[in-house]
């Protein structure tokens, strides 16, 4: 069974595993399918919204997609969430990032 398969098969047992939604986004945006990639990167962040390292990967895989705009507004709220929940690399990395988008 391949990867997605296998991360699907996890989440039809239990829809709410975030380390399977976020493995499964993170493998389908690996294999170029960015659509769908960010359609589990807004589940994942919809059901946890905590899940801090899902802002940052979604955003830079909205910035490899050309949706800069997007990118920025998912690093703000990954920004804000990483500094309620004390996760100050995760909260210094996305600032950079999206320092680097604003030059």
């Amino acid at each position: 069974m391949d990867k997605i398969a296998a991360l699907k098969e996890i989440l039809a047992q239990d829809a709410g595993n975030p380390l399977a939604r976020y493995g499964l986004a993170m493998e389908l945006a690996s294999q170029g399918q960015t659509g769908a990639a960010l359609e589990e990167f807004d589940r994942l962040l919809a059901a946890h919204p905590q899940y801090v390292a899902g802002y940052f990967m979604s955003a830079q895989t909205l910035a490899q997609a050309g949706r800069g705009a997007e990118a920025r507004e998912r690093l703000k709220a990954g920004i804000r969430q990483a500094a309620q929940s004390g996760n100050h690399h995760a909260q210094s990395e996305m600032q950079a990032m999206l320092d680097e988008m604003e030059d």
